[in-house]
This record gives C-alpha cells, sequence and structure tokens, in this order.
C-alpha cells in the first residue's frame, strides 16, 4: 500500500479523533492493523486487567458477573432470528452481549467452554438469511458482536468456521451499508450514525487483512461521517437525546474511537477541551440521590454502570467523573449491559479509592436540548436533587417536556417523569410515532404532550414543536442554585411571556416560580407535577405527598387563590401504558387578557420552614452567575 495513501488514512483517523489529535508523527498507521486480536484489547493486554482483578475486589465482581453470566448462557439455544414488529434488534443486542462476554471469558481463562459456545453463537447468526438491514441499528450490533468474536477467537477458529463468519460479516454486514435503501445514517447526526458507523468499523477491522479495499472504504466513510454527531455536543457535552440514548449513541461513540485507536497506534491523544469530552459532565450529574436518573424524552427510569464513563475518565484523567459508577459498582448494580467488558479493558489500573466526590454542585450545558443540573451535595443520601429541562419537543426523542422538571429529596424521587413508552406498543397500534409534526399521533400519546409533565399547560393545548426554550441564566451560590429557563416560544401564540426558574434555597427546599404575560384573551394555566408518592389535599394551596413513610409538603405561594387538585395517570387510549401508582398534583388558575402574574411553588421536605425573603423574589432578583 503507497504511503502517500496510508498518511491519507492517518489524517483521517486524526480527524475522528476530534480533529485535534495530536501524536508521534513517525507513528502512523502500518499497511495491516496488528495480527489478531487487534479490536480494543490486543495480544497479552490480559495481563493488564488480571493485574486489577487481583488488586480490586469491585473489579473482580464485574469479572465474576461476567463469567456467571457465561456459565448461564451454556445450556441455553443459540440465539434465533425472531423479529419484535419490524427488529430483529433485541436479538441482536443479545448476540453481541453473549459474544462479547463469552470472548472476554475465553481470554481471562482460557477455558474451551467459553470458545466453543462463543464459535457456536457466531455460527449460529452468521446462517440468518439476513441481519434485517430494512433497521438497520440491527445489523450494526449484530456486525460488532460477531467481529468482536472473530477477532478475538481468531486463532482458536478452525479454518471452516473463519471462512463462515468471516462470509457473514462481509455478506450480511458490511455490504448492505452500502446500499442507499439501508444507509440513510451516514448523514444523520443522530445515535444511528455513531451506533452504525461503529458496528461497520468493528466488522471492516475484523476482516481487514482478507477485506482490504472494502475496509477502507468502511474507515473512510466512518471517520467523515461520524463527525456529524459530535456537533450535537456542542456547546457544553449536553446530548440531546438524553440519558437513555447517551447510553447508547455516546458508548458506541466510544466504542469506535477506542477500536480505531487501539488497531492504529495508542499515541492518539483527545485534547481536554473539547465539546464531545464535557459530556462525561452531562452524564455524571444525570443521576440523582435515589439512584434515577433524569428520564426525560425517550428514556426508561433505570440507571445502571455506563461502561463509557471508564473510557471518558481516562481521556480526561479524571476519576470524579466516575462517581456515580461508583455507587453502581459499591452496590452490585450490574447490568447485563452487552458492552460491560469494556469497563474492565477501559478501567485497567483504576483503583475505586482514586473515584472521589465531583466539585461543583451545579451543570448546565446549553444546546439542542439545555439542562441544568444541581444538588445540595454528591455524599449525602438525602441531598436535594433536581433537573430542569427546557429544549424543544422536535429534538430526536423528544417529548412535551420544555420547562419540566424532576426532584430527589430524602433518598426519594418525588417529582418524576414517566419516560417513553414500548415503541412497538405504539407502531404496532398504528401510531404515526415517528411524525414530529405539530398535529402528529405522536404527541396523542400520553406519555409524550405536557399534559403527563412537570411543567405548564395553556388552555388545554399542547407546547409548540417548532418552538425552543433556552436556560438564560443560572447560579451556583450556595444559598440559593437555580436556574432559568425562557420558554415563551414553546408557548407561540399562547402566551406573550413564559419565564420560569427553579431553585434550592438554603439547600432546604426547592421553589419553583413561572412570570407569565398573557395575549387578548383569557388564559387559563395548569401547573402540574407527577409523583409517585401518595398525595392528599391538605387546604387549598396545600397538598402532603408521602412515600416510604417519609414526607414533603407542596404549596402555592402565589397566587393567593388556587384550588389544589389531582388528576389521574390513567390514560383515555387504548394503546398508551398504564401508570400504576403515580398521580398527578396541581392547580389551574385563570389569568385575565393583557396581564401578568406570577406562579410561586415551594416543595418542602419534611421539618423543613419557608425562608419567606426568598419566596417574594422576582427572577431577575435571583442570583446569576456571571
Amino acid at each position: 500500500m503507497n504511503k502517500h495513501y496510508l498518511h491519507g488514512i492517518a489524517t483521517l483517523l486524526l480527524l475522528v479523533i476530534l480533529s485535534s489529535c495530536s501524536g508521534n508523527g513517525n507513528n502512523i498507521p502500518k499497511d495491516v492493523p496488528p495480527s489478531h486480536p487487534r479490536i480494543l484489547l490486543l495480544e497479552g493486554e490480559e495481563s493488564l486487567i488480571r493485574q486489577t482483578l487481583a488488586s480490586e475486589s469491585e473489579w473482580r465482581s464485574t469479572s465474576s458477573f461476567i463469567l456467571n453470566e457465561c456459565d448461564k448462557l451454556l445450556s441455553k439455544p443459540p440465539v434465533e432470528r425472531v423479529l419484535i414488529g419490524r427488529r430483529l434488534l433485541d436479538k441482536s443486542r443479545e448476540a453481541l452481549r453473549r459474544i462479547f462476554y463469552l470472548s472476554y471469558a475465553w481470554r481471562m481463562t482460557s477455558d474451551t467452554k467459553y470458545l466453543d459456545r462463543a464459535e457456536t453463537e457466531m455460527l449460529a447468526v452468521s446462517a440468518f438469511s439476513d441481519w434485517n438491514p430494512s433497521h438497520f441499528l440491527d445489523v450494526a450490533e449484530m456486525t460488532m458482536g460477531v467481529a468482536i468474536g472473530y477477532d478475538w477467537l481468531y486463532k482458536e477458529l478452525s479454518a471452516e468456521s473463519r471462512n463462515i463468519i468471516k462470509e457473514a460479516i462481509v455478506e450480511k454486514g458490511l455490504k448492505p451499508s452500502f446500499l442507499s435503501a439501508n444507509n440513510w445514517w451516514v448523514s444523520s447526526s443522530n445515535n444511528w450514525n455513531q451506533v452504525c458507523n461503529a458496528g461497520m468499523t468493528f466488522g471492516a477491522l475484523a476482516v481487514y487483512e482478507d477485506e482490504k479495499d472494502l475496509a477502507i472504504q468502511v474507515f473512510e466513510r466512518a471517520v467523515s461521517s461520524i463527525q456529524l454527531p459530535l456537533n450535537d455536543y456542542n456547546p457544553d457535552g449536553a446530548y440531546p437525546e438524553g440519558f437513555g440514548y447517551w447510553g447508547y449513541g455516546t458508548s458506541f461513540h466510544v466504542m469506535f474511537l477506542s477500536a480505531m485507536e487501539k488497531a492504529f497506534g495508542d499515541t492518539y491523544e483527545l485534547p481536554g477541551g473539547t465539546n464531545f469530552l464535557k459530556t462525561a459532565g452531562y452524564l455524571e450529574n444525570m443521576t440523582g440521590p435515589s439512584g434515577i436518573p433524569f428520564n426525560y424524552s425517550d428514556c426508561g427510569t433505570g440507571a445502571n454502570t455506563n461502561p463509557a464513563m471508564f473510557w471518558f475518565a481516562g481521556k480526561l484523567n479524571d476519576p470524579s467523573v466516575l462517581w456515580s459508577e461508583r455507587y453502581q459498582l459499591l452496590n452490585k448494580n450490574l447490568p447485563n449491559d452487552r458492552l460491560l467488558p469494556a469497563v474492565l479493558i477501559w478501567s485497567a489500573g483504576l483503583t475505586i479509592d482514586k473515584i472521589t466526590s465531583p466539585s461543583k454542585n451545579i451543570w448546565v450545558g446549553q444546546g439542542k436540548n439545555p439542562i441544568a443540573m444541581m444538588r445540595t451535595s454528591w455524599t449525602d443520601p438525602d441531598a436535594i436533587f433536581v433537573g430542569l429541562k427546557a429544549g424543544s419537543p422536535s429534538v430526536n426523542h423528544g417529548h412535551m417536556d420544555a420547562g419540566s422538571f424532576i426532584m430527589d429529596a430524602k433518598g426519594e424521587r418525588w417529582a418524576m417523569d414517566f419516560g417513553m413508552q414500548d415503541y412497538n406498543s405504539l407502531e404496532s397500534a398504528g401510531i404515526d410515532l415517528w411524525n414530529m409534526a405539530q398535529t402528529s399521533e405522536r404527541w396523542e400519546v400520553f406519555r409524550y404532550n405536557n399534559l403527563a409533565h412537570n411543567t405548564l399547560t395553556v388552555n388545554n393545548k399542547y407546547q409548540i414543536v417548532g418552538g425552543k426554550a433556552v436556560i438564560t441564566s443560572y447560579s451556583g451560590q450556595s444559598a440559593m442554585l437555580n436556574a432559568i429557563t425562557d420558554i415563551t416560544p414553546i408557548y407561540n401564540g399562547q402566551l406573550k411571556k413564559s419565564v420560569r426558574g427553579i431553585a434550592i434555597v438554603d439547600n432546604q427546599y426547592v421553589t419553583v416560580r413561572d412570570e407569565i404575560e398573557t395575549l387578548a384573551s383569557g388564559t387559563i394555566i395548569r401547573w402540574n407535577l407527577v409523583t409517585s408518592a401518595t398525595v392528599t389535599i391538605t387546604g387549598d394551596n396545600t397538598a402532603e405527598m408521602v412515600k416510604n413513610g417519609k414526607k414533603l409538603t407542596l404549596k402555592v405561594v402565589e397566587p393567593a387563590t388556587i384550588t389544589m387538585k389531582t388528576w389521574s395517570t390513567v390514560p383515555s387510549n387504548t394503546y398508551d401504558a398504564q401508570n400504576p401508582g403515580t398521580i398527578m398534583v396541581g392547580f389551574e388558575t385563570t389569568i385575565p387578557a393583557n396581564s401578568g402574574t406570577a406562579l410561586s411553588v415551594l416543595l418542602l421536605p419534611e421539618g423543613v420552614q419557608e425562608n419567606s425573603s426568598f419566596s417574594a423574589k422576582k427572577l431577575s432578583e435571583w442570583p446569576k452567575t456571571d
């Protein structure tokens, strides 16, 4: 291969490592990547993992968990080609999990039972008619799993098995990715780009010596295409698709970067100031003391170990970003995450005692979906935690939740978000789920519109899909941690002005203040809070919330005359998911035409008293960070 061409590949690789990499000028990619194994973990590097396992019980527990899962697989049938709706994704993910786990177990133990079973799994999926290219995420994850197994077990596989598996990677994975019907994701900036480019790159690395020209095409496409999602992390690292899809898109992006660095030389470094690296702060701050993440947009309620965070900790040389991961490890809250072995690859040499608590109690990110998160402590399990979301329903996987917030106190989640509903349950009912137009059926889904979020509803109307709210100011002052968002564009044509501020006062309680101006007609405003607590109306302007024997009072300070009420969370549509054990509490108020008012609500944990000097403060008087 021509050295000038090699230098071109090197340049492209430098671009993909966030366009700012630096390395030894004499260290360009070789004609052929290292011999197998070359993906993520080179031959002999198992010793680094073993050293970490020997010194850290938490890592030993993680490794043992993987081995135990592998042992459970031995008596199960291999993965079968069964679609759920239009997706094979469930089976592709299970294949990736099985093959990655089994390949790790083989490399760590040399026990042939793991080798044999990994080979069986790879041959089984290689025999599928296809990997469902019409939904290309399915192909990407399947290709990644088979590529890892093929590469890591290459020397032990029979020639016949190698040929079968290699052909499947090429014919069912790589080649379909160049068909226009399958590869719209190449020009997209969402998680599909990251997952699909990563999967194809793993496949290309696995078969490089036999399919050089095809592999080079995959690399060239990937290093150009995968830069598109990087713009979504601007300017502060907030990931627009939320916590759950951060764990998807960002994790696969990191898998891509890690694999390319390992295969073509590990001298490339990520500078600390890139916006992609800042996203570690976003993910670190997303989980509250309750152990529940801020699950806005299409996201579930669970929080588990995120393998990619260990890669970020290494690149940033900042173990504190692993504070939430430390909690998961110490509590043995290990998921059956298909990428879990990567934790042990990226954490080699890191000890738990090096993971210290973060230094700041507030994190704010602008971008497509601005967000602010604040807390009174990282170490107190009873700490108050608040997340405030701005942004737009139009963002990929978005809900009508601009202005919404969540709150933890006393170890409980008091103000919650329902999160997503299973896609197939809605698609199979004929819902036009992925149409983001204002009149789309998407917004009729109970969990997706503003009536079921902790925000405002005007005259019983939906928020404006094309609007966008930004974080206009915030402060990290301990007496009044706060963030303010102008949500006026979300109510375009419904309100003249709507600004919401949320603050933690004196590290004791939360205040939510809305300042509203109406148009030329009377306006009914609904203030809403979703909770899994038991709610009792205790007065015209108060309600008591009880959860696990703990109490919190919701008190409306302004307007002076309102009637507190609750709303059922039982949806009216047959296709909607049920929401057992939840209720909505709040109030409605009528505001005259061409007038302004403030809505001021306090959330007071049991035993805490209101500081009246803060209650009447206008948002313009709240402290702000310069």
